[in-house]
């Protein structure tokens, strides 16, 4: 260890000074025993022999770095339509249907989700989950969410649910 930091600090003054073959390097102890490089002699001082100007270190493992780092690997979001359930039948006379959209995991600060009804945007993307559908007709929908980045790149999206409205007819009433 101690050797390896005396390598990195000859190193240093060296690229410091720029090597030159006329200058010379000096290394002593000073009063508390660390090693000091100069290129001015003092009392007690010894030459240090340079005998390259093309000082190359071997690359060095830095990877201990970066342990405990965040992961950058990308995550991996999911999207699913949580409710209504897949095939469920929706009784509501008015059409209106509340839809709520799962993403796992956590929803990040940024991202946006659409809702597609029958393969058509429902509305802008929004940073809600939850989507009140107004005045659906009678019969057998489809609900897909989408999942947009901060930056607009579409992140996931959910498989296709289907669910069926059931509203009492005008003309049979039933």
């Amino acid at each position: 260890m101690k050797s390896t930091t005396l390598l990195v600090l000859l190193l240093i003054f060296i690229s410091f000074f720029g090597y030159s073959a006329a200058q010379k390097v000096y290394s002593w102890k000073d009063k508390n025993g660390v090693l000091v490089f100069s290129d001015t002699p003092r009392p007690g001082a010894i030459e240090v022999k340079i005998n390259t100007q093309n000082l190359t270190m071997p690359a060095t493992d830095t990877s201990i770095l970066y342990r405990g780092a965040p992961n950058t690997t990308p995550i991996k979001f999911k999207v699913s339509i949580s409710s209504p359930k897949n095939e469920a039948t929706v009784r509501e006379n008015t059409g209106s249907v509340y839809v709520t959209a799962r993403i796992s995991p956590r929803f990040e600060t940024g991202f946006k989700v659409q809702l597609l009804l029958d393969g058509t945007p429902h509305s802008e993307p929004s940073n809600s989950t939850t989507f009140a559908l107004r005045e659906v007709n009678r019969g057998e929908h489809t609900l897909q969410a989408k999942l947009y980045d901060a930056n607009n790149k579409l992140v996931s999206v959910s498989p296709i649910s289907t669910f069926f409205m059931h509203r009492a007819s005008v003309i049979s009433g039933n």
